[in-house]
């Protein structure tokens, strides 16, 4: 059974920082890219960072300079560290685990990031 479980999220004010993880079980971690993923109320869910499967990242615009993803595949687990968060960050941040060429695509059941002074 393929589980991806998100945790850190929380209560932060401007400025602050967050780090959230997703433990990944019941996949060959390594073969997947991991991305993160965010939906504020009333807007489309975004691709906020992504890391493939050989360590490339890549970052949505609005975060750039401010967040860092990195993998750990000896403990099958993604990051995502946030740094000088903004109000407009505020969303709910899903995991997702993506391998193409198998056709293979997770979901986590989201983490909820709020920033608010």
């Amino acid at each position: 059974q393929v589980q991806l479980v998100e945790s850190g999220g929380g209560l932060v004010q401007p400025g602050g920082s967050l780090r959230l993880s997703c433990a990944a079980s019941g996949i060959t971690f390594s073969r997947y890219s991991m991305n993160w993923y965010r939906q504020a109320p009333g807007k489309q869910r975004e691709l906020v960072a992504a890391i493939t499967s050989g360590g490339s990242t890549s970052y949505g615009d609005s975060v750039k300079g401010r967040f860092t993803i990195s993998r750990d595949k000896v403990k099958n687990t993604a990051y995502l560290q946030m740094n000088s968060l903004k109000p407009e960050d505020t969303a709910v941040y899903y995991c997702n685990a993506d391998w193409p060429a198998a056709r293979r695509n997770f979901w986590g059941q989201g983490t909820q990031v709020t920033v608010s002074s």
